[in-house]
Order: structure tokens, then C-alpha cells, then sequence
């Protein structure tokens, strides 16, 4: 089955914006979703991207005009000061690789779990607890936080390295198997746009 590589981070606002829109987009055009949650840091520290607080105050400026039209967009609701954020997003990155592995639940919802927790829950997604409340919302075994740690550690470590080898900058960020980029969750439409064939 072809295949979509989606890589994100827990963290991303944009992530969060992107609701379950890739998943009905791959659903629709019959792909597979390989889900590579990394560290959005070190992917920008090793592409020339720049954290929020090292940003210049004219790109927070914009970002924050920016931010609320695509929550509009989205019809979404999101806390531009979220009270964990930013925060170690490893701990959740691990248990969506763990629930990828282990199967039985819906990875979309959990990857979305997470990012409302961040944006409109204000909830600490490096907690345990939260960890397995997302996990379990999803239909996966909450004990999947505690599982294999290290293989996800180095699964984790593994997806930032495919990113930078594959072109990637920012997330979200989407790979066709066909060698095909979309940075961001406003190049959804062109995603689909593209499997149709039509773009």
C-alpha cells in the first residue's frame, strides 16, 4: 500500500490545526500514514530554523496575528499562551511510537490528544498521567507509556535523522512515497490535491 510519511512534533500548534485532516486524506486515497514524531528543536537547530524565543519580534508579531486566522480557519479553539508550553515532548513522542508498534487504537486521535492537552487543555504532556489519559482516549492500552522506553528513544532519535536526510524543516510535514513534500497543515488541500492527481 503506498504510503504517507508524517513527520511532527507533540509541541507544534500547526500539528494541532491539522485536526485528523491528513488521516481522511489518506483514508480517501487508499494510503498508509507512517506517524515519526521527532524533536522539532533539534530539527531546527540542524536546518536553520529558530525557536520562538530566539525569534526576531516582527516573525512573533506576525505569528501572532497568523495563529488565531488559521484557529478561525480551522473552527478550532486554542490558548496562544498555553500554560506547559514549551515542554519536554519526548515522553509523548515515545508513546505514539509505542502505539504505532503495538496497534489497536487510532493514531490520529492520540496525536491529537496530545496537542489539545498542550493548546487548549493546559495540561503537561510530559506528566505520566496525561501520557496515559491520551493514550487511553485513543484506544490504546495506557500501559504503553512504560513500554520498551529505549526502543522508542532510539526509534525517536531515529525519525529526526530521516527528517533532516529527507528534506524535512518544520512540522507538520508530509512525504509521499513518491518523493512528494507539503510543509504545514495549509498544504493539506495540495496533499489531496496531488494523490487525486490533479496537482
Amino acid at each position: 500500500m503506498p504510503h504517507i510519511d508524517y513527520y511532527f512534533s507533540t509541541l507544534s500548534p500547526y500539528v494541532y490545526l491539522a485536526g485528523t485532516r491528513l488521516e481522511q486524506i489518506a483514508a480517501k486515497h487508499g494510503y498508509e500514514i507512517n506517524y515519526k514524531p521527532l524533536d522539532i528543536g533539534q530539527l531546527f537547530a540542524r536546518t536553520g530554523g529558530t525557536l520562538p524565543k530566539d525569534r526576531h519580534p516582527n516573525r512573533m508579531a506576525y505569528r501572532a496575528q497568523e495563529l488565531p486566522r488559521q484557529v478561525k480557519k480551522a473552527g478550532m479553539e486554542l490558548n496562544m499562551k498555553p500554560a506547559h508550553w514549551p515542554t519536554n515532548a519526548a515522553p509523548s513522542g515515545y508513546a505514539v511510537i509505542a502505539a504505532q508498534r503495538a496497534g489497536g487504537g487510532d493514531l490520529g486521535a492520540l496525536v491529537q490528544a496530545f496537542c489539545r492537552s498542550v493548546w487548549k487543555d493546559d495540561k503537561e504532556i510530559a506528566d505520566d498521567d496525561v501520557i496515559r489519559a491520551c493514550l487511553s482516549e485513543a484506544g490504546f492500552d495506557p500501559a504503553l507509556a512504560d513500554s520498551d522506553m529505549l526502543a522508542s528513544a532510539e526509534t525517536y532519535a531515529a525519525n529526526l535523522e530521516q527528517a533532516v536526510n529527507s528534506g524535512v524543516f518544520g512540522t507538520p510535514f508530509y512525504i509521499t512515497d513518491a518523493g512528494q513534500m507539503f510543509w504545514g497543515q495549509d498544504r493539506l488541500d495540495d496533499l489531496d490535491a496531488h494523490l487525486a492527481g490533479d496537482l
